[in-house]
């Protein structure tokens, strides 16, 4: 038998239909199973999206584009890194409070009423 004729059922949808009803689903962000019909059941376009993703199809495109538009000068590789300390208010979480745990005065010193047998409600 001849190379490159495939046994089975011929696809309904082509392959460029698919790749483009993943281009329409990234670029709009809807579900999957809100992709217009013109692209084929969302099913086969998923099922396409994730076998491509499993094998590490679509990092190569992206590094074979990214090279490309790198050999024309396309792309700036500018590292910016900013040394700026933002210091959070002091009543965010983990500060210390003022006033709680002073060393002279200790929070559980605080002196409260004792309540005594007759004071107690139901004694009488």
């Amino acid at each position: 038998m001849p190379r490159g004729i495939k046994s089975g059922r011929p696809p309904v949808h082509t392959r460029r239909q698919l790749i483009n009803g993943i281009r329409f689903r990234t670029r709009t962000g809807i579900p999957w199973r809100d992709l217009p019909e013109r692209y084929g059941p969302w099913e086969t376009v998923y099922g396409l999206f994730r076998r491509w993703q499993r094998v590490g199809t679509w990092h190569r495109i992206f590094e074979q584009l990214q090279a490309q538009a790198d050999a024309k000068g396309l792309i700036t590789w500018d590292v910016s890194v900013d040394s700026t300390v933002a210091r959070a208010h002091q009543h965010a979480a983990g500060a210390r409070e003022k006033g709680t745990c002073r060393s002279n005065h200790p929070a559980a010193s605080s002196p409260s009423p004792s309540t005594t047998a007759s004071d107690a409600p139901g004694v009488g």
